[in-house]
């Protein structure tokens, strides 16, 4: 194998040519600092972030697929992963999550004291939920916490405080993780089934698409009352109205459970992430423009 070959093969492992992970962490990411900032984010405090949120997703993907190196090679969706094929080997990607590890680690170094604390659950949140698929039907609700901890970080280093309005957004989060992930889910459910990995699609049975709707109803109400606590007006409830349209156009892609459709169904999710931070931020520019 080329050199050029194994950085292709290490830039797979780490999924940056994948980024739609990278963007369902970093919207409610923003979002977060946006609200706790009241819509004027320190620079260097978002440019932490950002730059953490890539980083962190990545040690995230290496850690899961070296956990899964001896079950992704059944999965028709993951058998060609670098792990699981032989391009990259194990020594190779915990050497790479290390070296990641420590850079992100960095980064927190760069802010206050409570966000240091932070980072050491959200490091061990991040290693353990690989391995949550064997013993739990819940992995989804596990990887909910993982995928919201980036909130009360984003509280901590704009106030150095995380007040109750940042655990709406993070109850939000976990809701709506939990949705699309098992949207996710669904698309491997056969083969999850025949080599013994649990999740949510697998738990909630026939009544998925019921649950999946509930879970994206609680994240749209938690939504609300994350702005509501920080008084946003017509235009963050403008973007409230985009992601329930979002959400009633994913829940038609699910309904007949077949593969590419669920999968369409969870990547559609980085729109409405999306379109919900850009409501938030012009809202915020229209208040501002306003006084």
């Amino acid at each position: 194998m080329t050199l050029r070959d194994k950085l292709h093969a290490y830039a797979r492992l780490a999924r940056i040519d994948r980024p739609i992970g990278t963007f369902l962490l970093l919207w409610p990411c923003l979002m977060a600092l946006m609200l706790a900032s009241g819509g004027m984010p320190d620079l260097k405090v978002l440019a932490i972030f950002i730059v953490g949120v890539f980083v962190m997703r990545a040690c995230g993907c290496i850690i899961n697929d070296y956990a899964d190196r001896k079950l992704d090679g059944h999965v028709e969706r993951t058998k060609m992963r670098p792990l699981a094929s032989g391009e990259v080997s194990v020594k190779e990607a915990l050497l790479l999550f290390v070296v990641l590890g420590l850079l992100a680690f960095g980064l927190v170094l760069m802010l206050n004291p409570l966000v240091v604390k932070l980072s050491y659950i959200g490091i061990v949140l991040t290693v353990i939920y690989p391995f949550t698929k064997r013993f739990t039907n819940m992995p989804q609700m596990f990887l909910g916490v993982v995928w919201s901890w980036s909130i009360p970080m984003a509280y901590a280093a704009a106030t150095g405080e995380v007040p109750a309005e940042a655990w709406w957004l993070f109850a939000a989060n976990w809701c709506w993780t939990v949705a699309y992930d098992t949207m996710y889910a669904m698309v491997d459910r056969e083969d999850d089934l025949r080599i013994g990995i649990k999740s949510t699609a697998i738990l909630f049975g026939k009544y998925d698409r019921q649950i999946i709707g509930l879970f994206q109803v609680a994240a749209l109400a938690c939504f609300m009352t994350a702005g509501f606590i920080a008084e946003r007006g017509a235009l963050y409830a403008l973007g409230l109205v985009v992601f329930i349209g979002f959400g009633l156009y994913q829940q038609r892609l699910i309904h007949g459970r077949e593969r590419a459709p669920c999968l369409k169904a969870f990547l559609n999710n980085n729109w409405a992430g999306m379109s919900l931070f850009v409501a938030l931020g012009m809202d915020y520019l229209l208040h501002t423009a306003a006084l």
